[in-house]
């Protein structure tokens, strides 16, 4: 068994903003804590871009090495982890709402070595949290989500 989560946020951005956001790859490091984040394929995006999460405090840490497996933009994203403490796979979607704005969809089942099977649920938890975490740092700015042509939109849910 694996560690299964889901995310669902609803934004005032338009779909193709929230894509731009979320696949700015160095910015999810920004709302996780004590991670950066570093792309080591040239751009442009696409499937194949590999990008590495590293988390910890100076060599006290692991890397989260992520493949971009399938890339359908503005609509879908997967990605493939190959690192050797978290393994797995992350997606999201992103779908254009009648109102103008989106609904992100994100999901990952993960499994971290050395984590016994028995502990799913709390790194399921553990990952609710971080990884909404990280896409509401990148859906919203100081609080709450601007759009395109620079209008204030809803609140986000952690200021709520």
């Amino acid at each position: 068994m694996t560690a299964q989560i889901s995310i669902v946020r609803d934004t005032s951005l338009r779909a193709a903003e929230a894509w731009r956001r979320l696949t700015d790859w160095e910015r999810h490091g920004d709302s996780v804590p004590l991670t950066r984040v570093t792309v080591t394929t040239p751009p442009p995006d696409a499937a194949g871009t590999v990008f590495v999460a590293r988390t910890g405090i100076g060599r006290c840490g692991f890397d989260d090495p992520m493949e971009v497996v399938a890339w359908q933009p503005p609509r879908r994203c997967r990605m493939e982890k190959r690192g050797r403490v978290v393994t797995g796979w992350a997606e999201f979607e992103v779908r254009a709402l009648g109102d103008g704005g989106s609904r992100v969809e994100w999901r990952e089942e993960l499994r971290v070595r050395g984590v016994p099977r028995a502990a799913d649920r709390v790194v399921a938890a553990a990952g609710r949290w971080v990884f909404g975490r990280a896409v509401d740092g990148l859906l919203y700015d100081a609080g709450g989500a601007v759009t395109e042509d620079g209008t204030p939109g809803e609140t986000s849910p952690q200021a709520q």
